[in-house]
């Protein structure tokens, strides 16, 4: 989403036009869901927070400066919100330990990935990111689906930039992993309906 037509709809919610601040809850209402999910692991919960968060927005939104896009902006308070409900209820989110060392035989992966249909894989890529822990897969979300920058993800989360690099290279072996594993799984399963 380029940054013009935010700054005008919010201007127009400034000036009390809350059908204009309706607009901006339609074109990030999935991300803000998806971000809150990624972290909650429950929909109803994701739900709450997603509903909380563009409450906080709209009420915040007289103070919003735009030193960063709208969107960087709604998932900061977002990722927040869902890290804070997390406290509020005594979880943690779930995160586990890799060796970089490790290596995983991505080229193989690509080669069976390039056998499946668009949709089944990415339906595959879907279910491999929910399997990933919360933080991996908040921002290997923001990245690659919502296409922020180190810089933005990193005004979103509160990590420095070399951080965020790291987390982003392991996150991927771990989605590298995890699709190597279900496709492995699927083979297996698939030889065995055909013996």
């Amino acid at each position: 989403m380029s940054q013009k037509p935010d700054e005008h709809l919010i201007k127009r919610v400034r000036r009390g036009e809350n059908n204009a601040y309706a607009i901006l809850v339609d074109r990030y209402k999935h991300m803000v869901f998806t971000l809150a999910l990624r972290i909650l692991k429950n929909r109803e919960d994701a739900e709450e927070i997603a509903q909380d968060t563009f409450l906080k927005a709209y009420l915040g939104l007289k103070d919003f400066k735009g030193d960063s896009r709208f969107s960087t902006w709604l998932y900061k308070i977002a990722y927040y919100r869902s890290l804070d409900y997390l406290k509020k209820n005594k979880r943690q989110v779930k995160t586990t330990f890799i060796d970089i060392s490790e290596e995983y035989n991505i080229a193989a992966m690509d080669d069976a990935l390039d056998g499946l249909e668009a949709r089944e894989r990415a339906e595959l890529i879907k279910h491999a990111i929910q399997k990933l822990p919360a933080d991996d897969s908040v921002l290997i979300t923001l990245y690659y689906f919502e296409t922020l920058t180190l810089n933005e993800i990193s005004k979103v989360m509160g990590i420095p930039g070399n951080t965020i690099k790291v987390r982003l290279f392991r996150g991927r072996k771990r989605l590298a992993k995890i699709l190597e594993n279900n496709l492995e799984l699927e083979n297996i399963q698939h030889y065995g309906r055909h013996q």
